[in-house]
């Protein structure tokens, strides 16, 4: 199985359920939807991308606008460098499930993840073998997080990306959306909407 290396974050808080990580690039959050992953080869903790900020290191301060002088943004910040240390991405994952690549279980691990743990980017093959069972649904689906459908949406065209036959995939997750929002007729049908091929 091919291995995530693309570093992308720092874990900055963790609970049971969910982890926030610092991104090492101002303002390139991974896509919303992203398939995360943190902790070590045997251990693995695997996080949906559900929402995204960038703002103050200090939260107390607030940002101002710098004037309308600059050409565009790589002109202000050529001119401000020093606002990569001001300012900083911050990025909310949602727990999606755990495991060591082979073995995955689709609830929540039995520690969290760890401060200061670094966060990858799921690899596509990752993406196509966590994403081949389709319990990681029930997860955002029945979470109360900000974003979740829009999340969960973003997450099944992105995994159907990493698989042989997107379309299929993306029915076969359809119809799981369905069996689970049986009840909620509106929130499920903007869901399919947004997934549509």
């Amino acid at each position: 199985m091919e291995v995530a290396t693309v570093k992308i974050g720092e874990i900055v808080t963790a609970d049971s359920a969910a982890f926030s990580f610092q991104c090492h690039a101002l303002g390139q959050p991974p896509p919303l939807g992203s398939l995360v992953l943190t902790g070590e080869a045997d251990a693995l903790i695997y996080g949906i991308v559900h929402s995204a900020s960038t703002l103050p290191i200090d939260r107390g301060r607030q940002v101002q606008a710098l004037g309308p002088e600059f050409q565009d943004e790589a002109a202000l910040y050529q001119q401000h460098p020093e606002l990569d240390q001001l300012l900083r991405t911050e990025v909310q994952a949602l727990i999606a499930g755990y495991g060591n690549g082979s073995a995955l279980r689709y609830s929540l691990p039995p520690r969290p993840a760890r401060i200061h743990g670094f966060v990858l980017l799921a690899s596509a093959s990752q993406v196509q073998q966590f994403t081949r069972d389709l319990s990681f649904v029930a997860t955002l689906v029945g979470a109360d997080v900000p974003h979740r459908d829009h999340a969960l949406a973003a997450c099944l065209r992105l995994a159907a990306a990493a698989h042989d036959k997107p379309r299929d995939f993306l029915v076969g997750a359809g119809r799981e959306a369905a069996r689970l929002l049986a009840a909620d007729a509106p929130r499920l049908h903007l869901l399919l909407r947004q997934i549509a091929p």
